[in-house]
């Protein structure tokens, strides 16, 4: 028997939970992230508080100071990369795969600033009640323009998306070699600007230092996500020369940028602390050592070459050095200490070695102490140390004076600032040269595996020990320098951690930080954790709580640190392998695309 009843189709189960906003159309959300960023900009030329009592005076209007001119930078940039995001013709290149990320890193730069300066000001002052009109204009623009980005087609469907490095970049148009030097050029001055802004930051302001440091770090997170670091990494990688000589050149420029003396001593203190992590980075970068004492080597050096240079409080007080012979001398204490104490211990591994090597420096420590004469043999002058240590005299050019050169006045720190940026050269292409050479891919070999690199028939023995001597040695010519510039060597410095870099945590924070088995990524990393603690001194008793921190989330969203040698970058990324930039780090024995036939 046969119905003419229908049968209805089943009806699928309403949603549960809460459902996804309805998107606002592109043009909609593009016209409210406009709008929040034009009104940011405004608010910089308003009045943000009528006390005068904050560390930048924002009561005036229509005249920025310092943290509104911060905000209008941020404002502009997020207005740039929208247009970009748009494929506005002449800003394409800023936002080559037209990728909602990078607008909205360049927003939250934007949001994050805007909002600390304000609960800054309430905090400080007492109140939101002392927040000025200027002031609630940049919170409703930031958070306007913030929320119209993530109206924006989503970037991918997770959040980490939005802090991802976008996905679809086109390949970009190959310029011609002048122009791609003119990129470099233009980049490197960037980068002087950048730091030259940084460290002119007066120290009882940190307030502006950390709004600059959040605007920073966020603007180089968009640059990332929107591929174009990894675009210059290739034109590095094509021009290494050029732009090795660059990055020397606009160092060089650095100390005439500066009026006051106290910023290129940062400078010289930066360089200083990059050297000696250079050398460190032989030993945990590219051999694959855990050193815990390395401090112990730029101790030596600075020692031995202060008992020369002729302080009246050396043991041996009568005997001065030529600075060439001081550096020596200091280079061949640490070469000694450094194959002594390597010879009986580099047969240890992983934490058997870390620990030997940590107690190196604490026993280096307490044994300078100890040499005042009563508690041991009269060295160092104990806790006292070694001061006095007469300025070099080069070439008949006193360092320790000033000088005028072209019409800009160079003091004594600018001096020893162009000193120390000559060894550091020096030191460059003494760990470029190491880690190209036959005893250099020994060396990523060991760490890789050392067990099957024996098995080949490298001598890990030897080559562990070499690498370890190359770093002291490196450390210790550092260390020559670092005697002159502060006068003095005492005992507190080198120790593992508690006191002011360079110590051997911070050492080792900088290589890991920075990018291990790389030349920029320790000298990066040197600058970041020298600089910081600086600037904002209310951090100075939670700084290794602070870099705690920092290291977790590093190694959370970028293993490889922040300047990625291209192995590492391989074996934490396996999945990206097609987007990662053809370049070539010192000790990277990868071979890029298209290049094995050559």
């Amino acid at each position: 028997m046969t119905t003419n009843a229908t049968t209805e189709p089943a009806k699928s189960p309403e949603p549960t939970g809460p459902q996804p906003p309805i998107p606002l159309p592109p043009a909609a959300a593009r016209a409210l992230t406009a709008v929040g960023a034009i009104a940011t900009i405004i608010s910089a030329f308003l009045s943000w508080t009528w006390k005068a009592d904050f560390a930048d005076d924002l009561t005036y209007s229509g005249n920025p100071s310092g943290l509104q001119i911060l905000i209008v930078i941020a404002g502009v940039i997020t207005l740039l990369y929208l247009l970009g995001h748009q494929n506005t013709r002449g800003l394409r290149w800023l936002n080559p795969g037209a990728a909602t990320a990078p607008v909205f890193l360049a927003a939250l730069a934007a949001f994050a600033a805007a909002w600390y300066v304000v609960l800054a000001i309430s905090f400080e002052l007492g109140g939101l009640v002392n927040v000025d009109p200027g002031g609630w204009i940049a919170l409703a623009g930031s958070t306007l323009s913030l929320a119209g980005t993530l109206a924006l087609p989503r970037p991918g469907p997770t959040a980490k998306h939005y802090f991802a490095k976008a996905e679809g970049i086109p390949a970009p148009k190959r310029l011609p070699a002048w122009a791609q030097r003119v990129v470099i050029t233009a980049a490197t001055a960037l980068g002087l600007t950048v730091f030259t802004y940084g460290i002119d930051v007066p120290d009882e302001q940190p307030e502006v230092f950390l709004a600059f440091v959040l605007l920073v770090l966020f603007n180089a997170w968009a640059l990332f996500s929107a591929g174009l670091t990894d675009r210059f990494s290739q034109l590095n990688a094509r021009h290494k020369g050029f732009a090795t000589s660059m990055a020397f050149l606009a160092a060089a420029i650095f100390p005439f940028t500066q009026t006051e003396d106290a910023n290129a001593n940062l400078g010289v203190s930066i360089l200083v602390f990059g050297t000696v992590a250079l050398g460190l980075n032989i030993v945990v970068g590219l051999t694959g050592l855990l050193d815990l004492g390395y401090v112990a080597f730029l101790g030596v050096g600075a020692y031995a070459a202060a008992l020369v240079s002729g302080s009246e409080f050396s043991r041996f007080a009568g005997v001065q050095f030529p600075f060439w012979a001081a550096a020596l001398t200091g280079m061949a204490a640490s070469l000694i200490f450094g194959v002594l104490i390597g010879a009986p211990t580099l047969r240890l591994r992983g934490d058997y070695l870390a620990i030997v090597t940590l107690g190196f420096g604490e026993i280096f420590r307490i044994a300078v102490n100890s040499m005042d004469g009563s508690s041991g043999p009269d060295i160092t002058n104990g806790p006292n140390g070694i001061p006095s240590i007469p300025d070099l005299n080069l070439f008949g050019f006193n360092l320790g004076t000033a000088h005028d050169i072209a019409g800009f006045t160079l003091g004594r720190f600018a001096n020893y600032f162009l000193l120390m940026l000559v060894i550091t050269g020096l030191v460059v292409v003494v760990f470029n040269r190491a880690a190209d050479s036959r005893i250099g891919r020994s060396w990523i070999a060991i760490r890789e595996d050392e067990t099957a690199a024996t098995a080949m028939g490298i001598n890990g023995f030897r080559a562990k020990l070499i690498a370890f001597a190359l770093g002291a040695t490196l450390a210790g010519l550092a260390g020559t320098v670092s005697a002159h510039v502060t006068y003095s060597v005492t005992p507190a410095p080198y120790q593992f951690a508690g006191a002011a870099p360079p110590n051997s945590a911070f050492l080792l924070a900088a290589v890991v930080l920075g990018g291990m088995g790389t030349v920029g990524g320790p000298l990066l990393g040197a600058t970041f954790l020298y600089l910081i603690p600086q600037k904002l001194t209310f951090l100075r008793q939670y700084e290794l709580l602070a870099f705690g921190i920092a290291l977790v989330l590093l190694m959370r969203f970028r293993p490889e640190g922040v300047i990625a040698n291209r192995r590492r970058q391989l074996e934490f990324h396996e999945d990206d392998t097609p987007d990662l930039p053809e370049q070539r780090a010192p000790g990277d024995d990868t071979v890029p695309a298209g290049t094995a036939g050559a």
